[in-house]
């Protein structure tokens, strides 16, 4: 196993694959250049790609002992127009131009609209956003046959254009047939995260909530909801409360809204999740530029800077690293900014802006009392025990300003965590004692390089052990780099 330090960085980077990361070299030197977790895009390749990646991804994580997290996203439902006769016309600006249900091919002033949920919902008033809102009809009047529109802007319509309506609520499910094939693979491929794309109510993940379940009702994966309807941002709690985490996927959110809109409601996204301690990530464009240039515009950078700043757990490439010519560059780039602004002395004022007052809960006090603990000592990592993940996700909740040390006997929670902010996760044999505990937590740490001899720990764990939601004690510890002689460490196993 080669040995990996620590990242020495809260926010975690999610880079997305897809061609340029076919090479195995490629992915290794993405996860050295940064990046502590991966999508796989599921609107794009077939099974046996993915599968092939997915391989790729765990011989890296048994190579350098570091859980990964990977997030299959599913496509969700799209809403496409027909096709257009010659391939693609042009609507003129202030040309009337008709949806209907006429399957032959379009021109400049019609085109078949093969979605019967729009017909039943669409008004006179409401708007139709067509090839990602660089066309923008105004509709006129509307009937169980017909669309009739105004192009307040015009453009070049081809075949099979996404279409969005961003003022009415399409009664369709977030699941569609391919959804569920690809929710299958991706749970017997063991993923950790499921992405459910264009969530607009909560009523969209209790479907997928349901087929991600083992017979024994325990999760196979975590739910991560992406907000990127205006529906959703009506009913963002509710969401959050039926999601493990956020995804704030800024591309179709900034067609369907006017592009100022976009930053104030991605920090209320931010801020209403951050409040509930789930994993919030913050996608798409960030680093766009460098799909074709080896350095990024510098409103990227400020871009990827301020979602570090409002204390997101974890900042996305897509494109960038998926099908761009400098995938390593990217994610070399996202690293190095991430550093700079939590080196800076502001950060820790700025993330804590938000006040996340502990539940009335053990658990919660403990986390609390953990980052105060944090403020008044001179200890080097917190160190938690947790076999569900919960401790952990409630102490990274008050983003403490030392590494967060999780430490469990499941992998697939260790994998889990690996999206969570400032979590150093570590996938360890089971433990049943007191007094093993504390000597697990030390040589973890000093195994890992989150101290060393003679440096303090706090420990927060509970007993009984392998009891979820029984923590109950924190622990100060002094390292004794000793306990390391004849010690042949743990292998990451399942």
């Amino acid at each position: 196993m080669t040995k990996f330090a620590p990242r020495n960085r809260k926010v975690k980077i999610l880079a997305t694959t897809g061609p340029a990361t076919e090479d195995p070299e490629v992915l290794r030197a993405l996860f050295r250049a940064g990046a502590d977790a991966f999508r796989v895009n599921m609107s794009h390749g077939e099974h046996a790609f993915h599968a092939q990646t997915i391989a790729k991804i765990r011989a890296l994580e048994a190579e350098f002992g570091r859980p990964i997290a990977i997030l299959a996203d599913l496509q969700g439902p799209k809403l496409r127009v027909g096709k257009i006769a010659g391939g693609r016309a042009t609507i003129p600006h202030g040309g009337t131009f008709t949806f209907d249900r006429d399957p032959t091919p379009g021109d400049a002033t019609r085109a078949e609209l093969p979605h019967d949920e729009i017909f039943r919902v669409i008004e006179a008033g409401q708007r139709l956003l067509v090839n990602d809102g660089k066309i923008r009809l105004r509709v006129k009047s509307a009937s169980a046959e017909a669309i009739v529109c105004t192009a307040e802007v015009g453009g070049v319509i081809s075949d099979r254009k996404g279409v969005n309506v961003p003022d009415a609520e399409i009664p369709i499910p977030a699941l569609t047939e391919k959804d569920r094939r690809d929710l299958a693979f991706a749970l017997d491929q063991n993923v950790d995260w499921i992405g459910l794309s264009f969530v607009q109510r909560p009523e969209d993940l209790i479907e997928a909530r349901d087929l991600m379940l083992t017979p024994e009702g325990e999760k196979r994966a975590f739910l991560c909801a992406k907000i990127e309807k205006p529906q959703a941002v009506k009913c963002l709690d509710e969401i959050i409360a039926q999601s493990d985490g956020i995804m704030v996927a800024r591309g179709d959110l900034g067609v369907e809204l006017n592009p100022e809109e976009v930053p104030p409601l991605q920090k209320k996204i931010v801020n209403a999740t951050r409040l509930t301690g789930k994993p919030v990530i913050v996608a798409t464009q960030m680093l766009e530029s460098m799909i074709e240039s080896p350095t990024p515009t510098r409103a990227e950078v400020s871009d990827v800077a301020n979602a570090v700043y409002d204390g997101v757990d974890a900042v996305m490439l897509s494109a960038e690293t998926a099908a761009g010519d400098w995938p390593e560059e990217a994610v070399m780039m996202m690293d190095a900014i991430a550093r700079q602004v939590e080196r800076d002395d502001g950060y820790r004022s700025r993330i804590r802006a938000l006040e996340t007052p502990p539940d009335k809960t053990t658990a919660d006090a403990l986390a609390n009392a953990c980052m105060h603990i944090a403020d008044t000592m001179d200890i080097d990592a917190i160190a938690v025990f947790t076999w569900s993940g919960s401790s952990a996700r409630r102490v990274s909740r008050e983003r403490p300003a030392v590494p967060l040390m999780a430490l469990t006997p499941q992998l697939s929670v260790a994998r889990r965590m690996a999206l969570l902010w400032g979590a150093h996760a570590v996938a360890t044999r089971d433990i049943e004692s007191f007094e093993e505990m504390v000597g697990k937590g030390k040589r973890m740490a000093l195994r890992n390089g989150l101290g060393e001899s003679g440096s303090q720990l706090a420990v927060m764990a509970g007993v009984p052990f392998g009891q979820p939601g029984a923590t109950n004690l924190v622990h100060i510890v002094t390292l004794d780099g000793s306990e390391l002689e004849g010690y042949e460490g743990e292998a990451l196993t399942d």
